[in-house]
């Protein structure tokens, strides 16, 4: 290998191990203290709870573990949203899992907890998956309530898609592991199934201290709304166990009786390793991405047998687009050139920016995708539309409308991998988290914002620089510099992968060897909701 493969390795492992290590502290939850008063209480971790109840915890798919990541440090934190949730296989069915995490702030809802439940009630419901709720909560986090409560987005939606997979015959059971208070208290009740751990599981809408403050009644927590008082007086609980491990071995039985759903029909069959060693993969991003790079090499490092069948090759060069398989699964590819090339009329291009004719040629793709019943699969490295009088004469904005119109309709299943950049209209025309993708995840080098960070940095400086001038203000070339890189430093920390993931603009960081599994699990997942819409690209035809 090259000296430069070897320095873009080393730089691209680094990014990975400092994304392990930063997960490696989120694992711990609350901290040590708390994890141990669980272990008193004869209680298991979110964590433990879900790798006893999955088949394999190695295929276990975790969404938003950097959920609130460096987002309340005056709260003292919210580790992964005080939720571990993801996609796993329980008696060998896949599912969706959200477990709320009793160590952090006693499981309390603060916004980004919300929007991660939310998020993988989405995905339960785009996907048709069951779901299984490991409720161990103290409701909303009071000092956050105007963030949480009342909004259209807010905890209150959780109940309201509690009765929409109801209707739709989406299996929810929940198991009630812990604390489970006020508005709280319906979510077990309007799933499927409830199930209760005694001494430590409570239902109630109101706890003993405020039953004690609203109208003088003196009762403890377990008489109140314990697993006894709900399975044997007021029916709301459907059964009862004396230890965690017996409640969620009882799940597994549930979960293995579900019958047979009908499947979408997404082609798939043996899969083959690539023929390039994927472990080369981490060598193909230059280092901070400053230089142009083949997106082939990716590409070829990711799909079965290394077998790409592009389409239209020799035109669009800065968009290629082709059919492969993944893990056995017939994918559409759309992924962003990074090199420098000619286009049909001899002019040169630049890598990573969107054309007239590279739109076009993704629009088409797109279509026929939709067409042939394939998911789709974007590869996002973009800079952005070409700009500039030739650009805008030869209609960049009609042919960009029209990709972003044929994303916006497709039907077949979308995930999006955010590789390198990620900027402006690119975001929006490659598939990005207002495109409804059924997953989108970022490696470690990803970077998302309306502009690279020193071109936004150099025109806000031009803005402050005109604004102080304008009020009369002298400013020294050093002082110029000085403001300059605080605004790079704080553009770059909010584009960086970490600020994404942790407003869960992605869903999860992902080791780039990792790529083909995640998209593989994506794939399947969708491939359970067989009520695909009727493509209708509307008003814009292509």
């Amino acid at each position: 290998m090259s000296q430069v493969f070897n320095s873009n390795e080393d730089w691209m492992k680094l990014l990975v191990s400092q994304t392990k290590q930063r997960l490696s502290k989120i694992y711990q939850g609350g901290g040590k203290k708390a994890m141990e008063k669980q272990k008193e209480r004869k209680k298991l971790s979110p964590r433990e709870r879900i790798e006893y109840l999955v088949d394999d915890m190695s295929s276990f798919i975790e969404i938003g573990a950097f959920a609130g990541f460096e987002m309340y440090e005056e709260e003292g934190g919210c580790p992964a949203g005080g939720t571990v949730a993801g996609l796993g296989y329980v008696s060998g069915k896949q599912v969706v899992i959200v477990a709320n995490d009793q160590t952090v702030k006693a499981g309390a809802w603060f916004p980004i907890t919300g929007k991660k439940n939310l998020r993988m009630q989405e995905i339960a419901m785009e996907n048709r998956l069951p779901i299984i709720y490991l409720v161990d909560s103290a409701g909303v986090f009071l000092p956050m309530q105007d963030e949480i409560f009342p909004d259209k987005e807010h905890f209150g939606r959780i109940f309201r898609n509690n009765a929409r997979m109801s209707s739709m015959g989406i299996t929810q059971i929940a198991a009630v592991m812990g604390a489970c208070v006020a508005g709280g208290a319906y979510l077990p009740i309007m799933s499927d199934e409830t199930l209760m751990v005694e001494g430590n599981g409570s239902i109630f809408l109101a706890g003993s201290y405020l039953v004690k403050a609203a109208i003088g009644e003196t009762i403890d927590n377990e008489t109140l709304g314990g697993a006894s008082t709900h399975t044997e007086i007021s029916g709301i609980a459907d059964y009862k166990f004396d230890t965690e491990e017996t409640c969620l071995d009882h799940i597994k039985s549930i979960i293995s009786r579900l019958g047979k759903t009908q499947e979408a029909g997404y082609n798939r069959i043996e899969s083959k390793p690539p023929l390039k060693d994927p472990n080369e993969i981490y060598g193909q991003i230059p280092v901070g991405n400053q230089k142009p790079y083949d997106m082939l090499g990716i590409i070829e490092r990711l799909v079965d047998d290394s077998n790409f069948e592009q389409f239209k090759e020799d035109y669009g060069k800065t968009i290629l687009c082709g059919y492969a398989r993944i893990e056995g699964w017939s994918v559409g590819i759309v992924a962003n050139q990074r090199l420098v090339s000619k286009n049909k009329k001899g002019e040169m291009q630049i890598g990573g920016v969107i054309y007239n004719d590279s739109a076009d040629k993704a629009a088409r793709f797109i279509m026929n995708c939709n067409q042939k019943n394939i998911p789709l699969v974007f590869l996002q490295d973009v800079t952005g539309f070409m700009v500039g009088s030739r650009s805008e004469h030869s209609g960049i904005i009609k042919d960009g409308a029209k990709m972003v119109n044929a994303v916006a309709n497709s039907v077949v299943p979308k995930i999006t991998i955010v590789i390198g950049n990620s900027y402006g209209a690119g975001n929006y025309a490659m598939c990005g988290k207002a495109y409804d993708p059924r997953f989108i995840y970022s490696w470690p080098s990803a970077k998302i914002a309306v502009m690279g960070g020193e071109q936004a940095a150099k025109t806000l400086l031009q803005i402050q620089v005109a604004t102080l001038k304008g009020k009369g203000k002298v400013i020294t070339e050093e002082e110029e510099q000085k403001l300059l890189k605080n605004i790079q430093d704080k553009y770059d920390l909010q584009s960086a992968a970490y600020y994404a993931a942790a407003r869960l603009w992605v869903d999860a960081i992902i080791d780039p060897i990792e790529t083909r599994k995640y998209i593989s699990e994506g794939i399947k997942a969708a491939n359970q909701n067989p009520n695909q819409e009727k493509f209708n690209l509307g008003l814009l035809q292509v």
